[in-house]
């Protein structure tokens, strides 16, 4: 599949495959924050057999923007089939640039609230686990091991004050 390559004005600049993307290129990813009715934030660990960031915390849902889709289209992809959930409305938030430790990333920030009993089905080869976090305790968590989350939760607790 061909990735968008953007320049630092988020301007696609050319398009490669997946795997040949380096370090020095700029991709494009959507993020969808999720949180319950008592503001609980939805976490996804990544399987612990994934290439890139194996077993780390990051958003319930979060994934490349390929070509032909827009960010939005991306983030409804991707939460249908990261976490099975259809037909729940995203509101677009923060976009960030942002350097991780596998590479440059253009970030749109969705967010969306669902009911805590919410039917999810996490996708297998993607997923290792969901888990519902309380501010406080996310808080705490990135700051006693901050090597569990993926590099981009740096930048998403500062938006929500965590």
């Amino acid at each position: 599949m061909r990735i968008p390559i953007v320049n630092e004005q988020d301007e696609v600049i050319g398009y490669k495959e997946r795997d040949e993307c380096g370090p020095d290129d700029i991709m494009r990813v959507s993020l969808i924050w999720i949180t319950d009715e008592n503001e609980n934030i939805l976490l996804q660990q990544r399987k612990l057999t994934k290439k890139k960031n194996p077993g780390k915390w990051g958003p319930a849902v979060a994934g490349g923007v390929e070509e032909g889709e827009t960010y939005e289209s991306n983030a409804y992809k991707e939460m249908e089939e990261e976490i099975g959930l259809k037909d729940v409305l995203i509101y677009e938030s923060n976009k960030f640039y942002g350097k991780t430790n596998v590479g440059k990333r253009f970030c749109q920030l969705y967010t969306a609230q669902i009911q805590r009993s919410t039917q999810l089905i996490p996708k297998e080869d993607e997923v290792e686990q969901l888990k519902w976090f309380s501010k406080q305790e996310l808080g705490q968590y990135i700051k006693d091991k901050p090597d569990d989350f993926v590099g981009l939760m740096q930048d998403l607790k500062v938006f929500y004050n965590i």
